[in-house]
């Protein structure tokens, strides 16, 4: 059952917990792919985080995710898009990216990267993300907005 859930705009100090969840959320994948370091996990997202391109997910008026939408001229890159254990397989990830993909939507592809069997891929795709291109860790995928027709 989908939870009653809301996005707010980060603020800085939400830095530390969505490192914390990022390094839960990202550890089987990385542990697979023998890349995991706890340290470093967490040290790359405080590295790039910009709280104007990133969104808290709530459910039930706790921050249970992140979501960050980084504007660039080939497209709107997807990142940073976590959701705590306990809430995967709900729902609410597949409303969330629906969600962000319709408040941004300005003509640009969106883009991002997953890492080499995750399961997050299947989300992706049910969303209109295809293969862009791989290598030996990363997946990268692009959604395209519709055609534009003229009547």
């Amino acid at each position: 059952m989908l939870p009653d859930w809301s996005l707010r705009p980060s603020r800085p100090t939400d830095a530390d917990w969505i490192a914390g969840l990022r390094a839960v959320v990202l550890r089987p994948d990385l542990e697979r792919l023998g890349r995991f370091d706890p340290v470093r996990v967490r040290q790359r997202f405080l590295a790039g985080f910009v709280p104007g391109h990133t969104f808290v997910i709530e459910a039930d008026g706790t921050g249970v995710g992140a979501i960050a939408v980084r504007p660039e001229p080939d497209g709107l890159w997807v990142e940073h898009f976590y959701l705590a254990p306990d809430q995967q397989g709900k729902g609410l990830g597949g409303a969330v990216l629906a969600a962000v993909m319709e408040s941004h939507a300005d003509g640009r592809p969106f883009r991002l990267n997953v890492l080499q069997g995750s399961p997050a891929r299947r989300l992706y795709e049910r969303h209109g993300f295809e293969l862009e291109r791989e290598d030996a860790v990363d997946v990268f995928l692009v959604a395209h907005p519709p055609e534009n027709t003229l009547y």
